[in-house]
């Protein structure tokens, strides 16, 4: 039987978006229709999907498109992101979260819409993932962990047990969170540290 895909709109189109298009494809429920990049992006292709428009086209592409997800990445900050998943939302257009099939997702996890999850992450019982995040290659969510909403957690970062996120938080690659720690919203966390204490909002973790 041959199962109907629903199309989608990827709004990003550099190299964060390759990682996601690799997700999407074997996760097998949208078929992509086109990107959304900038000015000199347009006409170009991403891994043989056309960049469509940029930001000022989406009103436009995104009533003929059911669904859109953002595919921009995010590390000094989480505005772009943001911005552009809040116009997904006006339009009614965002997705659920989107899993590899080769990461591992508890059934007892809850991840927000817009959110994808990459190859060999893992999501583990009791965590809460909010909207619009990334959780990249090799990741490990620990169990009853709560990240926010349009947070990026970096490849191979390690967020142990308790943990909580706030809004907006980038985790570096390699870094190692210590169980039951508090990071604040908007902070920065570097690549390959030990975070052994909680910090406040706005922080820069070096």
């Amino acid at each position: 039987m041959i199962v109907e895909r629903s199309p989608i709109l990827l709004l990003g189109a550099g190299g964060h978006a390759r990682a996601c298009i690799d997700v999407i494809e074997q996760n097998g429920q949208y078929a992509i229709k086109g990107l959304v990049g900038t000015l000199e992006e347009v006409g170009s292709s991403v891994l043989g999907y056309p960049v469509l428009g940029t930001d000022l086209d989406l009103p436009e592409l995104l009533e003929s498109h059911a669904a859109g997800i953002v595919t921009i990445g995010q590390i000094k900050t989480p505005e772009p992101r943001i911005r552009l998943f809040e116009v997904l939302e006006r339009y009614a257009c965002t997705v659920q979260a989107i899993v590899s099939p080769n990461a591992y997702v508890s059934p007892h996890a809850c991840i927000g819409p817009g959110t994808v999850v990459l190859h060999g992450a893992v999501i583990n019982a009791g965590a809460t993932v909010g909207r619009n995040c990334i959780i990249n290659s090799l990741a490990l969510v620990e169990h009853d962990v709560t990240v926010g909403d349009h947070c990026h957690v970096a490849t191979g970062a390690r967020i142990n047990s308790g943990v909580q996120i706030g809004d907006g938080s980038f985790i570096g690659s390699g870094c190692s969170i210590r169980q039951g720690v508090t990071v604040g919203r908007r902070c920065i966390v570097g690549m390959g540290l030990a975070v052994r204490r909680s910090c406040g909002d706005d922080v820069v973790v070096r």
